[in-house]
């Protein structure tokens, strides 16, 4: 590695820390001044801490990883930055896999794409207009309860947190009493690196307690969805859940692990990630009045407001590759076998691609951003994300006059999945 360009300790530490990510403008900052001198740039691994890897920051680059299935493989390594001993925990907990969740983000070809085709179609544009109307509904509620609260209200807490969560447990055949069983099982799944938001108390736990307690979710959540797929083979309807419950994978129902990783994927990252950019756009708005009047009057630019808010957010922040055989990238050569972290704040701000990339821009175009990934693993639920976004932001904006600012916003502390945890508004309803 003597030729490579290897990463200043701090800007390494600043990569891997959860707190950085809450600091958006200077992680920009950092991520500007690796990207201007190493787009791709290894970091060197701590013994018993974490494992060496490259840090992919440049949007093309980031983007050749990312259509390039067959040199860069989600597995055998995990495809989430773990520090080691998250990495031997989930081994433990799975019998020696290094992801904690089977699930489409773990596999490659070719079994990645047969698990894919079982729900593609259901989320394509065409089966989601059958949703459509149950998705309004929901939104019209969130926005009911938001103008009851104010003037005054934290958007984060009361529209951008449960509206997605709504959606993706309807979409799953959950019953609205038991979201927030839901929502604390995720939470205790993926761990939570943001003191504010993980209700759980891993903070303060060892490491024993916490393997115990993501030991105890994962089976309650599989006990859980044991009993919906249950249901649904019993009496299948028209949601995921019952294309998930009954599919099968060369002519063989889809194993625990794999049917739960579905599942879980769904759940998961179904909401987070919407939230991020619902909320994201909402302060957009909030700080720049004349835009939300405009996009008030014309609505046609709606969907440039929702492109623009999931670029400028990115709400998935990175994922893992690792390198199948040798192969060039920005310059630099990738043995087989080396770890990458393709870095999707970074790219979808990188002024090469994006004039300005800092500022929020309802008109831009292209917008080819990297927030939903590329390739065979592009987001699978990229066209629901964007069909919440537009029908929540179509009732707000038919029934707020005014938002503003009304407090300091504030942003999770997350490497993984992030955006804001806090969003205080001042809202004059129509």
């Amino acid at each position: 590695m003597a030729s490579a360009p290897v990463l200043d300790a701090e800007l390494a530490r600043a990569v891997i820390d959860p707190a950085s990510y809450a600091e958006w403008d200077s992680l920009l900052d950092r991520f500007d001044a690796i990207r201007a001198e190493a787009p791709v740039a290894w970091i060197e691994g701590q013994e018993g801490f974490h494992r060496p890897f490259w840090l992919v920051t440049s949007y093309d680059a980031v983007m050749q990883v990312s259509k390039d299935n067959q040199s860069f493989l989600n597995n055998p390594q995990t495809v989430v930055f773990s520090l080691d001993e998250g990495i031997e925990f989930a081994k433990a907990m799975t019998g020696g896999s290094e992801h904690m969740v089977a699930s489409l983000v773990t596999f490659d070809a070719p079994i990645h794409m047969k698990y894919r085709k079982l729900t593609q179609e259901w989320f394509m544009p065409k089966n989601l207009r059958t949703v459509e109307a149950e998705i309004r509904s929901l939104a019209k509620r969130t926005v009911d309860r938001l103008i009851a609260a104010g003037p005054e209200a934290d958007f984060v807490k009361l529209v951008s947190a449960p509206y997605p969560l709504h959606v993706v447990m309807q979409i799953l055949g959950v019953p609205e009493e038991d979201e927030p069983r839901m929502l604390m099982l995720t939470q205790q799944m993926f761990g939570g690196q943001d003191d504010d938001l993980n209700q759980s108390g891993m903070a303060n736990m060892t490491p024993e307690q916490i393997t115990q307690l993501v030991a105890g979710a994962v089976k309650d959540f599989e006990a859980y969805f044991a009993g919906i797929t249950a249901q649904k083979r019993a009496e299948p309807t028209g949601d995921v859940a019952s294309v998930i419950a009954n599919a099968t994978i060369d002519g063989a129902p889809l194993n625990d692990r794999d049917m739960m990783g579905y599942y879980i994927i769904l759940a998961a990252a179904g909401h987070d990630t919407t939230s991020a950019s619902t909320a994201g756009a909402m302060m957009a708005l909030a700080h720049d009045p004349e835009q939300f009047a405009r996009v008030k009057a014309d609505r046609s630019l709606l969907p440039g407001i929702v492109e623009e808010a999931i670029r400028w957010t990115s709400p998935v922040q990175h994922f893992m590759r690792t390198a199948a055989e040798d192969v060039e990238l920005g310059g630099q050569t990738i043995r087989k076998g080396d770890w990458l972290m393709i870095n999707y704040v970074a790219a979808n701000h990188d002024p090469a691609q994006f004039p300005d990339p800092r500022r929020f821009d309802a008109g831009r175009s292209p917008n080819r951003h990297l927030a939903f990934g590329a390739g065979a693993h592009q987001c699978l639920g990229l066209h629901l994300a964007r069909l919440e976004m537009r029908i929540l932001f179509e009732e707000l904006l038919d029934r707020i006059e005014t938002v503003e600012p009304a407090g300091e916003a504030k942003r999770a502390k997350s490497t993984f999945v992030g955006g804001l945890k806090a969003l205080p508004l001042r809202i004059a309803a129509t």
